[in-house]
């Protein structure tokens, strides 16, 4: 298993494919904006809980969700200047956004992958992070499930390939002891 430097202050590439793979990007906004922007999307973003079926029956998902259309949407103050950025960032026109509010430690995503029905081939997928630092897992799918854990900084933006969703899955697992909340933004290319 291997695991990123939180002092890190150089990209890091995890995973490498023909598609730029999965690699982490430190201190993409400084502290006072990363601080500002969190400030803004906690009290202005239109957030849900959810539910879902797991092993027949009926779950909360342990985190609430928001999500916009960039190129349609009326968006929480911040937003759309913060997307117009970290696309500038990546030369991609991103729009859509998922966001993902961990309120505490007991809040996480299992490991998962992304869709690639509902994304548009060859675009990646860039996750921006704000307020509390949090782990994130990547495992391979197949064995020998090489893993590798991330601590995602505020600020900062993990990068993950269209391709890499076919080869390896992500989780923000519980974290006991994390009193802070997390925000998640998730970057896509969407079709129509």
């Amino acid at each position: 298993m291997h695991q990123a430097s939180l002092f890190a202050p150089t990209p890091q590439r995890f995973i490498a494919d023909g598609e730029g793979g999965v690699r982490y990007l430190p201190g993409v906004l400084g502290a006072e904006e990363a601080a500002r922007l969190f400030d803004s999307l906690l009290a202005h973003a239109d957030w849900s809980a959810h539910t879902r079926m797991m092993y027949e029956r009926l779950v909360d998902v342990p985190r609430r969700i928001a999500s916009y259309r960039l190129d349609r949407d009326r968006l929480p103050p911040l937003l759309a200047t913060t997307a117009q950025r970290v696309g500038a960032r990546l030369g991609v026109a991103f729009n859509s956004v998922g966001l993902n509010l961990y309120r505490d430690g007991a809040d996480s995503v299992a490991l998962h992958n992304d869709k690639l029905h509902d994304l548009i081939a060859g675009q990646p997928i860039a996750v921006l992070s704000l307020g509390a630092t949090r782990r994130m897992l990547l495992r391979a799918k197949r064995p020998p499930h090489r893993q590798w854990q991330v601590e995602l900084e505020p600020g900062s933006l993990l990068v993950m390939s269209h391709a890499s969703q076919r080869h390896y899955d992500h989780g923000i697992p519980k974290a006991p002891g994390v009193a802070e909340a997390r925000i998640s933004l998730a970057f896509r290319v969407r079709p129509g």
